[in-house]
């Protein structure tokens, strides 16, 4: 057995499980270079989950993205996607059932974590249960409230009722929030398990603040800016943003409002928005740099799951006006370290943007306490609670697995690709 697989010392009545390594199949739809929350999240558990030493296999679409190096203890599988309707940027993968149970026969995991429910998710979870593997998912995108901001309401329900069947044969389902877990609980969903969401405070720091972009932007030292980061469609409730930010020139008439990011809408709010500023999709230092140079961010979003961009946000020292939902009732004291409206009420959302712009040292108040906020989120502490999910489901599923029981070996995974065929 190599050194790098040796097992720490048990203590008394502790089991082997809680000690060793795992060795874990992670199945997404979304990954990056995909520009999204899911994408962006599910990279840093991997990350964190990796510099752990555990063992990773992840399982996503092939993008056709030039290669990159892989995180260490780490190898992907890549299978057949097709682009989203509407998002040609994002693909799906296809069903591969057998192809999954083959690997995972010849590979058995510890543990299978399901990031989406699309095709490749349910493949995943069938392929788990045939082999009787323990499976974890995650709820990470409110599909069944977006039918209403497409014409298609009638499909809320047979969506949540087939969200409900995928999430309920799966050993727990990770949420973000506590306000998630009552909702879902409240419509049927078994087994949640509350596990935060992280936010990098190194990456986002009002450090970042880049005077030379704000110019770019017709803003000087002095002037307003609001920023909105997200995807440009129906379903963030973009309107609303806008007619906030027109009570914010109404006080402050030099004040400037840029959207980062893409989506079907773009087009049209160009047109409409012409005094807007569209910086398109930004990442990394580039993503940074953008938080950290603006002021008040708006987020007018009524159907996320979570939101990570308002712990970005907080992170680059913004003051947030959201509604009281998802990450922002988690993390914001209204008042305190941003403010919140009742969810729907559009007309308190406007007054809260307009209350910042008028009052320009609680805005700096809240900027600071927003900052204090985010570290409080750091990933090492939301990786270990992730961990603890998986042992708890091996546990279940294996429970006679005893410190009695010698460690199985397994060699380092190769750092590869492979294509399932």
């Amino acid at each position: 057995m190599s050194d790098d697989h040796v097992a720490e010392p048990l203590m008394p009545g502790e089991t082997l499980i809680a000690k060793q390594r795992l060795r874990i199949a992670i199945v997404t739809e979304t990954y990056p270079p995909e520009v999204n929350g899911v994408a962006q999240t599910i990279a840093k558990v991997v990350e964190g989950l990796s510099e752990s030493g555990h063992e990773i296999t992840l399982v996503r679409p092939n993008q056709n993205e030039p290669a990159r190096p892989l995180a260490p203890n780490m190898r992907e599988v890549l299978v057949v996607g097709v682009p989203i309707p509407k998002y040609g940027q994002l693909k799906m993968g296809l069903p591969a059932m057998n192809r999954l149970t083959r690997l995972w026969r010849s590979q058995r995991p510890d543990v299978v974590h399901i990031v989406t429910e699309g095709p490749l998710g349910l493949s995943a979870l069938l392929a788990a249960r045939r082999l009787g593997l323990p499976v974890c998912s995650e709820f990470r995108t409110n599909f069944h409230a977006y039918c209403a901001h497409y014409g298609i309401g009638w499909l809320a329900r047979p969506i949540i009722g087939y969200l409900r069947w995928f999430h309920n044969r799966t050993g727990c389902t990770m949420v973000p929030t506590r306000a998630l877990a009552a909702e879902l609980a409240a419509l049927g969903f078994d087994n949640l398990r509350v596990v935060a969401r992280g936010v990098d405070t190194q990456l986002f720091d009002p450090a970042k603040r880049r005077p030379e972009l704000r110019q770019s932007w017709g803003a000087a030292e002095n002037t307003l800016v609001a920023l909105y980061v997200g995807r440009l469609a129906d379903e963030k409730n973009l309107p609303v943003m806008f007619a906030a930010f027109d009570r914010v020139r109404q006080i402050r008439p030099d004040s400037r409002l840029v959207l980062v990011g893409d989506g079907p809408a773009r087009q049209e709010l160009e047109r409409r928005y012409p005094h807007a500023i569209f910086a398109g999709i930004r990442k990394g230092e580039d993503l940074a740099r953008h938080y950290a140079s603006g002021d008040l961010f708006l987020f007018p979003s009524l159907t996320e799951t979570f939101g990570n961009v308002t712990p970005e946000a907080m992170a680059s020292g913004l003051a947030v006006v959201a509604y009281d939902r998802a990450a922002a009732s988690e993390l914001i004291q209204s008042g305190e370290n941003g403010l919140l409206a009742e969810p729907g009420n559009n007309q308190q959302f406007g007054e809260r943007a307009a209350y910042l712009a008028e009052h320009a040292v609680e805005l700096v108040r809240m900027r600071c306490r927003a900052r204090k906020t985010a570290f409080q989120l750091g990933w090492p502490s939301i990786i270990d609670g992730i961990v603890q999910v998986y042992r708890a489901e091996i546990r279940k599923a294996a429970p006679s697995r005893i410190a009695t029981e010698p460690e199985t070996a397994f060699p380092l995974l190769e750092q590869r690709r492979v294509t399932l065929k």
